[in-house]
């Protein structure tokens, strides 16, 4: 079974305390969560595991527990029960979906496939289960430019479905690839002048960004990596401030590691909350209760 989400709950009927009632039902159903880090500070708490899709992939093929709850993206959880087929998988919102996984439709990557016979594919994880199975080789952020050095030189490859990643591996390898033009709208809402404009207020500051970023960010990070990776070399640097080109969920993860440290955020290009992942945000606390209380609903 693949969960549900139970919004539409009144919320009149919670438990005064949220934290305390989710240990209880986690105990009571042998469930672990796993959170993304760009979920809410207070899922992130409440959460078994706490990684990025590589992370909570393994995790996801590890547990021994009964029920796992994803609090992540549609992909994640559909990865999870892919590797748990005999396990109930909670999403506490199925509209929780992904930009990046959404712009690559099934039906149209096949014609492109077929329009590239011979190529060997490869796709980034933030994909869905239908172009996996159109993939010869699947690949994370952090692995993705070694992957790719490992094919030889005279095989054509496809990377998909993000064209920002595929840029990128293509500048660290020389490899030349054919890129499916899909993207992560949160990766694509970074402002270029508003980050150099906050590199000149905080001169000190590091920019560390995800390979999922435009090339004009990319260009001024001083260092690129997946999203543990970011947090990894956010804790080993001796720098004390970093400004953050990534969903800013992660920053609580940073912050809670390295409390002396500052960690901003870097600016979208609008003045809204455009840097926040609007889908990975669908999941709430109380929904997550819910699908729990409700699992067989």
């Amino acid at each position: 079974m693949f969960a549900t989400t139970f919004s539409h709950q009144n919320s009149a009927a919670l438990p005064p305390d949220l934290f305390t009632a989710i240990a209880e039902l986690k105990r009571e159903l042998n469930a672990v969560v796993l959170a993304h880090y760009y979920q809410d500070p207070d899922i992130q708490d409440i959460a078994d595991y706490i990684g990025d899709s590589l992370g909570l992939s393994q995790q996801a093929a590890s547990t021994e527990a009964e029920v796992i709850v994803f609090a992540g993206v549609h992909f994640m959880a559909e990865t999870a029960k892919i590797l748990n087929p005999h396990k109930l998988v909670l999403l506490p919102d199925l509209n929780a979906g992904c930009s990046l996984a959404d712009s690559c439709p099934p039906a149209a990557f096949a014609q492109f496939k077929a329009a590239h016979p011979n190529h060997k594919v490869i796709s980034y994880i933030n994909c869905t289960a239908e172009i996996k199975a159109m993939s010869d080789i699947i690949c994370t952020s952090s692995n993705a430019v070694n992957i790719v050095r490992q094919i030889p030189a005279d095989q054509p490859i496809i990377f998909a479905p993000d064209r920002n990643l595929g840029r990128y591996v293509m500048e660290q390898t020389g490899r030349d690839m054919v890129l499916w033009q899909g993207s992560c709208i949160v990766h694509e809402t970074f402002s270029e002048k508003k980050l150099v404009q906050l590199q000149i207020a905080h001169p000190e500051a590091e920019i560390i960004a995800h390979p999922e970023c435009e090339p004009s960010v990319l260009r001024h990070a001083n260092y690129i990596g997946s999203t543990t990776a970011l947090l990894n070399y956010s804790q080993r640097s001796s720098r004390s401030s970093f400004i953050v080109a990534t969903e800013p969920g992660i920053i609580h993860q940073m912050q809670k590691q390295a409390p002396n440290k500052l960690f901003i955020p870097a600016p979208p290009m609008n003045d809204c909350p455009c840097n926040e992942c609007p889908h990975m945000r669908l999941n709430t606390l109380e929904k997550l209760y819910w699908a729990m209380k409700n699992k067989n609903s």
